[in-house]
Formats: structure tokens, C-alpha cells, sequence
């Protein structure tokens, strides 16, 4: 089988001596995780960061066997690691994505309302244009796997009601998504929350 598709990389981690194994969201086959042969070497490797929009083409020989991938880039989010709050926030959107889902099964509504976050992460003049957007997709994803997600702030409510109701969905996260993978995972949404609570302050 073979499939190209635009795709959204959430999840990178070495693989050998320079292959990496990818996990990568699609709006058609959900999330797929991938072998990428030489995506630790220097032509590839700014390729293969958390965030980055790229054209997947991948080849499955059998159901039993990781499929490989190729990927080429369609838009880099490298130039907004270097920034806290970006990095911050584009790291947990993604590792959300990567442990919560389940691998292809098909979620096309996180597809769209991922690839929006990731652009308002980068485009926003500061966290105020995104917060509102990152607790909306925290609560789509919780939605979209069944655990309801309670209710998104309204679009006009301030930064401190955004960070409330950030707070508020901590403990089902925590439950319902993350409950046996959560150490690294909630740490990085502690460390995001932190640091927009240091803009609320």
C-alpha cells in the first residue's frame, strides 16, 4: 500500500544509529506512526521537529511491519523553538496528539483544528491570541475520544478565564488521556502553564 497525504509531525524519537521512528497526524488515516530512514542526519533532521507540516508519502509492505516514510516540508515551525512560550506550547499540543491517539483510527476534525493552533501559536502577536485556541483543542480531543471535555470559554473571555479553564481540564487529561503515560507528558503542559501564568501575573 502506498499513501501520500499531508501530514502534521507530533512525535520524533532515534531510531538505530540515524533512523527515526515518526509519529505523524493526517486528516484521512489518523495517526501513523513511521520509520524515517536517516531522519537524524543533517539533511532530514530539521525536517523531523514536533509541529512541522510536511507531505507524507508512505510505503506499508504488510500490517505487521512500521511503514516507511518520506517526508518533505511544507512548513517549519523551527524558528518559534527558540522562544519559550511558542516552544512551550507547540511541545505540548503535540505530545497530547501523539500519546492520546489511538494509531489509524481516523480523527478529521484534530486534523484542522491542530494545524489552526499550530499557526496561531506562531502567528499571534503573543499567547493571548492562542490560549483560548489551545484549551479548545484540549477539549476537542477529549471529545472526540469520548470523555466530553466540559464547556470552552466564551470566544470574548479574558486571559484569566482562558488559564481557569485551562486549570479545570488538568484532571480529566490527566485521567481519562494520560493516565498510565502521564509523567513527561502533563510535565510539559505544567511547565506551559507556568509560564502563562507569569503573563497573568
Amino acid at each position: 500500500m502506498h499513501v501520500r497525504a499531508p501530514a502534521i509531525l507530533v512525535a520524533a524519537r532515534p531510531h538505530g544509529e540515524t533512523a527515526v521512528i515518526a509519529r505523524l497526524l493526517t486528516e484521512e488515516y489518523g495517526l501513523i506512526a513511521a520509520y524515517v530512514a536517516g531522519g537524524r542526519g543533517r539533511r532530514i533532521r530539521p525536517v523531523v521537529i514536533p509541529g512541522n507540516r510536511v507531505d507524507l508519502q508512505l510505503s506499508v509492505r504488510s500490517e505487521s511491519q512500521l511503514p516507511f516514510a518520506k517526508l518533505e516540508l511544507v512548513e517549519s515551525r523551527g524558528p518559534w523553538l527558540g522562544e519559550p512560550l511558542p516552544a512551550s506550547a507547540i511541545a505540548w499540543a503535540c505530545a497530547l496528539t501523539a500519546t492520546a491517539l489511538p494509531e489509524r483510527q481516523p480523527y478529521p476534525r484534530l486534523y484542522p483544528a491542530l494545524a489552526g493552533l499550530l499557526s496561531a501559536i506562531c502567528h499571534a502577536p503573543s499567547a493571548r491570541g492562542w490560549a483560548g485556541a489551545l484549551v479548545d483543542y484540549e477539549i476537542l480531543v477529549l471529545r472526540e475520544l469520548g470523555y466530553g471535555g466540559g464547556k470552552r470559554p466564551e470566544s470574548e473571555a479574558d486571559f484569566t478565564t482562558v488559564l481557569a479553564a485551562m486549570d479545570r481540564l488538568s484532571a480529566p487529561l490527566e485521567h481519562y488521556l494520560l493516565a498510565d503515560r502521564r509523567g513527561d507528558v502533563m510535565a510539559a503542559r505544567a511547565l506551559l502553564r507556568e509560564r502563562l501564568g507569569r503573563m497573568d501575573g
